[in-house]
């Protein structure tokens, strides 16, 4: 068993009972999702970057990515319809868990100048994203074998439309928010 998920059945849930005042377990806020997201606008002029960063996504959460098509052709980025533009990985359950505990605990300390993650990325819907500007954060990734640096996007989906609500659960599992 993951050891966030064992933890926020052990120590988060009850907390966040007694903090929202609830005494039924279901309608707490609890994590559905996360979604990490490269968007490799380059892969339209170097086919490989492609296939490197689906590659690196797939190393960094444990499961195949997903590459990513147009929607609408944009003669000003020289886009036409079906164009590979980038990939993402939806994570649930045990490598959801595995995941943000990796984040939280080894990938985001490695940031340079790191003061914590911004609290006000919420969606108003209980839904948080972040940004990552470099994939080299995460230690699966070697950096010897990384010709092009690529950012991506991480979005954490819960159960709750509260913000507030979600900024507690991410809070209880060590999500470090930076004092506004």
């Amino acid at each position: 068993m993951a050891r966030l998920l064992e933890r926020y059945q052990k120590e988060i849930a009850p907390a966040l009972e007694k903090k929202l005042g609830r005494k039924n377990r279901l309608s707490l806020p609890r994590l559905e999702k996360i979604v990490v997201n490269m968007g490799v606008g380059k892969a339209l002029q170097e086919k490989n970057r492609m296939e490197q960063a689906a590659e690196q996504l797939a190393q960094i959460t444990g499961q195949k990515a997903l590459i990513t098509k147009a929607k609408k052709a944009v003669s000003g980025f020289r886009l036409r319809e079906n164009n590979p533009i980038g990939c993402k990985v939806t994570l649930r359950g045990r490598r959801m868990y595995e995941f943000l505990d990796r984040l939280i605990s080894i990938a985001l300390p490695r940031i340079r100048d790191f003061r914590g993650v911004n609290p006000k990325s919420f969606d108003g819907h209980g839904n948080y994203s972040l940004g990552l500007a470099e994939q080299l954060v995460f230690p699966e990734i070697d950096p010897d074998k990384v010709t092009f640096t690529q950012g991506m996007d991480v979005t954490f989906v819960t159960t709750t439309n509260s913000d507030d609500e979600a900024r507690e659960l991410l809070r209880a599992f060590g999500m470090p928010f930076r004092e506004s």
